[in-house]
């Protein structure tokens, strides 16, 4: 029990850090991406009720893949900062590939896609390919979030 509740805390934490460096990277000018305008825009068009329901989506999600790392690092037999930092790099290309670029347009209602037709009216501009429409360094500021949250849950997990 000790393993769940200390990966849901690291997740917290870790889910605190990530949306920091997000959110401060976008306030610098190095990224366009908006976490949860993305996220709330599932559930509903209106922009300003979208960033609240995707904050709160955010930092439920954020402990339940912490949860996920734990019982990574279970499997493994190994646990550390380092040991998270690694996973949560292999979760940022996940993410930027597979996760933004096939998962995602099926299961966001107001996403554009390649298939979007011209009249369609679409409220969130598709991420592309590494998270490229978002801006250059997307990516990487999403990188280096994302191994943040790894290396916080992987320091907070204890079994």
């Amino acid at each position: 029990m000790t393993v769940i509740w200390s990966a849901v805390a690291g997740g917290f934490l870790g889910t605190l850090a990530l949306t920091t460096i997000v959110r401060a990277a976008s306030e610098f000018g190095l990224t366009r991406m908006d976490l949860p305008l993305l996220l709330g825009t599932v559930l509903t068009e209106n922009r300003r009720k979208a960033r609240a329901i995707g904050y709160f989506i955010h930092f439920v999600i954020g402990p339940i893949f912490a949860v996920g790392y734990a019982a990574l690092f279970i499997a493994l037999g190994h646990h550390s900062w380092r040991m998270g930092a690694l996973v949560g790099a292999l979760h940022a290309v996940f993410t930027g590939t597979v996760l933004v670029n096939v998962i995602l347009p099926l299961l966001h209602p107001r996403i554009a896609t390649t298939d979007t037709a011209a009249n369609d009216v679409s409220l969130i501009e598709p991420p592309g390919f590494l998270m490229r429409n978002y801006g250059r360094n997307t990516f990487l500021v999403a990188l280096l979030a994302h191994i943040a949250f790894g290396a916080i849950v992987g320091w907070a997990v204890r079994f």
